[in-house]
This record gives C-alpha cells, sequence and structure tokens, in this order.
C-alpha cells in the first residue's frame, strides 16, 4: 500500500479515461502517469491496458465498467490473467479484497450521496481494505475533510473535477489525488 500511496501523492491529478480517444490523449500527456479505465468489454480491455503499459502509465481499470464482465471476483481474476493491468477500481468490497489478494492495486469507488452512504465508508474501508478510496462526487471538501480525519486510507476525489479550483478544494480538504474525465485538468 505504501508504494501506492506514495504514486498517489507524485501525481495528485489523475487521467479518467472513458474512450479510445481519452487514451490516445492521456498516452501523449507527459503529465499523466496513473490512469483510471472507465470502459471497454472482454474483446478490448487488454489492448486499451497494453497501449496505457506502453505509455509507461500505470493502468487502473475499473472492472464494474467493462461490458461482459460480471461484477464478481472472477472478473478481478480475468483481469490479472489477461491484462497487464496494475490495479482494480470497484464499488464491490468483494471485488476489491479478491483484488488485494491477488496483489494489484485497490481503489474502492464510493458515492456518496446521503448520509447512508457517509456512515457505511468505514464499514467498506474494514471489510475490503483497499488502498485508496475514491470518492464521488469529488466537489465535497467538507465531507472529504470528514472523511480523511477519520480514515488513513488515501483519499482520491473523482467527479465533476472540472478546474484548478476544484483540483485545489479537494487536495486541501485532504484529498490526495483528484481522478477527472476533462483532458485540460490532466495539465494541472
Amino acid at each position: 500500500m505504501n508504494e501506492f500511496r506514495e504514486l498517489l501523492e507524485e501525481n495528485p491529478v489523475i487521467a479518467a479515461v472513458k474512450s479510445d480517444e481519452g487514451v490516445d490523449a492521456c498516452c501523449r500527456n507527459g503529465n499523466v502517469n496513473i490512469v483510471f479505465i472507465l470502459y471497454g468489454n472482454i474483446c478490448t480491455i487488454a489492448d486499451i491496458v497494453r497501449k496505457v503499459k506502453d505509455a509507461g502509465k500505470v493502468a487502473m481499470v475499473h472492472v464494474d465498467l467493462i461490458d461482459g464482465l460480471s461484477g464478481r471476483e472472477i472478473a478481478v481474476q480475468y483481469i490479472r490473467e489477461r491484462t497487464s493491468a496494475d490495479g482494480i477500481i470497484s464499488t464491490k468490497p468483494a471485488v476489491i479484497s479478491e483484488a488485494g489478494k491477488l496483489n494489484m492495486h485497490t481503489v474502492l469507488r464510493v458515492f456518496v450521496l446521503d448520509s447512508m452512504a457517509y456512515e457505511n465508508i468505514a464499514k467498506e474501508i474494514r471489510l475490503c481494505r483497499p488502498d485508496a478510496v475514491e470518492i464521488l462526487p469529488g466537489l465535497m471538501p467538507k465531507v472529504i475533510r470528514k472523511i480523511t480525519d477519520q480514515h488513513r486510507t488515501p483519499i482520491i476525489a473523482g467527479g465533476l473535477i472540472s478546474d484548478r479550483e476544484d483540483v485545489m478544494g479537494a487536495l486541501q480538504a485532504g484529498a490526495v489525488s483528484v481522478s477527472s474525465t476533462n483532458d485540460r485538468v490532466w495539465d494541472m
């Protein structure tokens, strides 16, 4: 986990891609070192990951968003065996636990929509022990601060991050990194 935390701290902006054009743009961008892959299917994911890895980037696959894969632990094994991905992103604690057992980097993605979702974060962290937690939407400095004050797990702010003010607000609130599909943010 320390290795991944250091990587996040050294790269406060993470490229999140949801198309081939996004992959091409982040692969050309020297400021991008970590890529969250938010698209693909079982036939294309290995090639997408290979392109990211060939560009010298860390490839994190959001396994829940890969068409043709179930939201179960076997999907992690498939990504591990069929691609060169460095890690997994998921909203499912069981999937994160499986990826941890396979020595992959892990990011638990959490949508903080109400107080129940907020209160559930501690239980999910204890259950699956992710390397990092991605909080969405990322435009909630007060919530980010509360979570970082209560947990040692690195927090990544994602969703709706669109300008320098958003990036700085999340980082100043205690997030270690932000993820964004907005390529203008990748150069901040």
